[in-house]
């Protein structure tokens, strides 16, 4: 799915941005290139001669178009954890109908470029763009100089077609990557997942721990995840886990409780663990690919007096998950 400018199948419908998180917002600036009958409650719509999409002659290919690096990444220098790491987006975007995910590869060059090379160079001649699909706040071309106005004067000369998505709000509250990178710092999990459309999620491969939680009663799973993957506060969650997310059809999911931290109580180290107890679980999962949704926020990390006071909170928070995230079903932890 996912491809370059030099590789990618054309004629393309383009969704344009950085997209990560792929929020509610993201998904109706998505939604333009994947269904060519609009109505104006979703999109502003600018008339040009239809699409081979829209004529029926020529295959369109619904294509998201974004940069790697992150700008931000770029011009600070500094690594970016993110939201969606690209596999997690590219997964995403194919299961809302995307067929191809071009990365442009940001650099000194691409940055250079003025809004009329970006948008006839890379985006019409190479990308063979029919149609054009952007967020109201979408600037791009050397020192984002651009506009969605510009965007759609450059691109008429071609006679492709640009779709301009309002910002959009979730009651007073405008739906943004950095609002839910900020609620998943603060814990703020349902926030979050409201913003998002969906649970947060975090993939990762089942690694070999120190293997105290079965010392107590309460064994884990050690998940090793993507060093770029934005992971939330410190602390304890209610969770669901995937064993094969993408199986066709999917399993059901386990239910669970996350720890995200240094366990304080049984480790002196600062390392940051991310541990999974599976309620009512025994089998042997090293290896493995989980994926987590993260469902709510129970309680920030803390030091514990003694292992039994610890295993007391543990079974409370079991039991706890279970009220919240399968109430009829038995207390085992």
């Amino acid at each position: 799915m996912t491809s370059s400018p030099t590789t990618v199948l054309t004629p393309t419908a383009i969704a344009l941005g950085n997209f990560d998180g792929i929020h509610r917002g993201h998904q109706k600036v998505v939604r333009p290139v994947l269904d060519p009958v609009l109505d104006s409650d979703r999109v502003i719509v600018h008339s040009h001669p239809p699409t081979g999409q829209e004529r029926g002659s020529v295959h369109v290919y619904p294509t998201v178009v974004t940069f790697k690096p992150h700008p931000q990444e770029f011009f600070s220098g500094q690594k970016r954890q993110l939201l969606t790491p690209l596999g997690e987006k590219a997964q995403i975007l194919e299961r809302l109908g995307i067929e191809q995910l071009v990365l442009l590869p940001f650099d000194q060059d691409l940055a250079a470029l003025s809004p009329q090379d970006f948008v006839e160079h890379l985006l019409i001649n190479q990308l063979q763009a029919t149609r054009i699909a952007v967020g109201a706040d979408f600037r791009f071309g050397h020192k984002r100089a651009g506009t969605v106005e510009d965007l759609q004067a450059i691109a008429q000369k071609f006679g492709c077609e640009v779709l301009i998505t309002p910002l959009h709000r979730l009651e007073t509250e405008r739906i943004s990557s950095s609002q839910i990178r900020q609620a998943l710092i603060n814990g703020d999990i349902l926030r979050a997942n409201n913003l998002l459309g969906r649970s947060y999620s975090i993939t990762g491969t089942v690694v070999t721990g120190q293997q105290l939680g079965r010392t107590i009663g309460f064994p884990t799973a050690n998940l090793e995840v993507s060093e770029d993957k934005l992971l939330p506060r410190h602390g304890v969650y209610s969770v669901r886990v995937w064993s094969n997310p993408e199986a066709s059809p999917p399993s059901a999911p386990q239910i669970g409780v996350m720890n995200l931290g240094c366990r304080p109580t049984v480790d002196n180290s600062h390392q940051r663990t991310l541990e999974i107890h599976i309620l009512g679980w025994s089998g042997d999962l090293y290896g493995q690919t989980l994926t987590i949704t993260l469902e709510q926020f129970l309680r920030p990390e803390q030091k514990f007096s003694s292992l039994d006071e610890l295993k007391q909170q543990i079974a409370q928070d079991c039991l706890t998950t279970r009220q919240l995230l399968h109430p009829e079903s038995p207390h085992e932890v």
